[in-house]
């Protein structure tokens, strides 16, 4: 990964660390369910698009570099890798 993405993911997940850490203290404060049910849900979509972030660094980089380097073992490995994935994702 790049090192300014490296960065940038490493922010995004602090800032999802401190919601989590809310989230904690919402159920501490016995605050009303559906405020704690939509940080969850903006919980979710953060980790989301972090995830989305690294996928796309995963492209462009490790399978980019199998499909250039003409190595046919390591292409069906990363896209399969990569078919993996996408399935647990989608779930």
């Amino acid at each position: 990964m790049a090192q300014a993405s490296k960065l940038e993911t490493v922010k995004r997940l602090s800032r999802i660390e401190g919601q989590v850490r809310g989230l904690a203290r919402m159920v501490e404060d016995d605050r009303y369910c559906i405020d704690i049910v939509t940080q969850i849900s903006a919980v979710r979509a953060a980790l989301r698009r972090v995830e989305e972030e690294i996928l796309r660094e995963h492209v462009a980089h490790c399978v980019e570099h199998a499909i250039t380097s003409g190595d046919k073992a390591d292409q069906r490995r990363k896209i399969a890798e990569l078919m993996d994935v996408m399935g647990r994702a989608s779930r």
